[in-house]
């Protein structure tokens, strides 16, 4: 059973114009950011566009750094949010992982202006720990574990460690993104999607070719790269 969304509490005034605010000054920036790189936004011209005073800007965003990093972090947060909506009415766990592909793949599709802003970032701040990218996808890390060990209870999915599950997948998802956006791939989302699962929940290999290869001798490693997509398939609220 769904938990019952309250509905927000009203905002002060001040509040909800400091709110409307920033992300105004967010979706211009990411279209500038994405348009012109990191190094050549000058946040004058972003003042300019917005018909207000550099003073405005740095109230908000202290500095150039800390407006792209929330730009970053804005769109990440948008596609968390885009796919657990959409992944919110599904029960049956293989569905829900479809939907989580698509919902992914759709969204870069949509947005590829973060894949610009992602792209900057790795480029323009090596000195982070962790991309924004990275660090979305461990904070989700541990409820996804929590999943799949779930599905894996249910007999849903074959039972493998969890982790690896996560970085197949989250790797994939990850090169296809960058893969699509560097190569203009024609491909439609619902046909690029339909291939990837098939591929994931099928596998490759006949009957005829799995009793050659059998699953213990096949390669095993730990690989520790993951990625944010699947990190929204999380469980239905109950």
């Amino acid at each position: 059973m769904k938990h019952a969304l309250s509905a927000p509490s009203r905002l002060p005034a001040e509040t909800e114009h400091q709110a409307s605010r920033r992300e105004e000054i967010l979706d211009a920036a990411t279209r500038l950011f994405a348009e012109r790189g990191y190094v050549d936004t000058d946040t004058q011209l972003l003042a300019d566009e917005l018909h207000v005073g550099k003073g405005t800007l740095y109230r908000y965003f202290p500095s150039k750094r800390e407006l792209f990093l929330a730009a970053v972090d804005r769109g990440m947060r948008k596609l968390c949010a885009h796919i657990d909506a959409s992944i919110e009415p599904i029960e049956d766990p293989p569905e829900r992982i479809a939907q989580v592909v698509h919902a992914y793949l759709g969204f870069f599709a949509e947005h590829p202006e973060l894949v610009e802003l992602l792209i900057h970032e790795r480029s323009q701040f090596k000195d982070r720990k962790k991309p924004t990218y990275f660090e979305h996808r461990e904070a989700n890390r541990e409820r996804l574990r929590d999943l799949y060990r779930s599905y894996i209870s249910e007999g849903q999915i074959r039972d493998m460690p969890v982790d690896r599950i996560l970085d197949v997948l989250g790797d994939l998802l990850y090169g296809t993104m960058f893969t699509n956006y560097f190569s203009g791939r024609q491909t439609s989302v619902e046909a690029q999607a339909r291939d990837i699962l098939d591929v994931v929940f099928h596998g490759i290999l006949s009957d005829a070719g799995r009793s050659r290869r059998p699953p213990e001798n096949a390669p095993s490693d730990n690989s520790s790269a993951g990625a944010t997509a699947t990190h929204n398939a999380r469980p239905k609220k109950s």
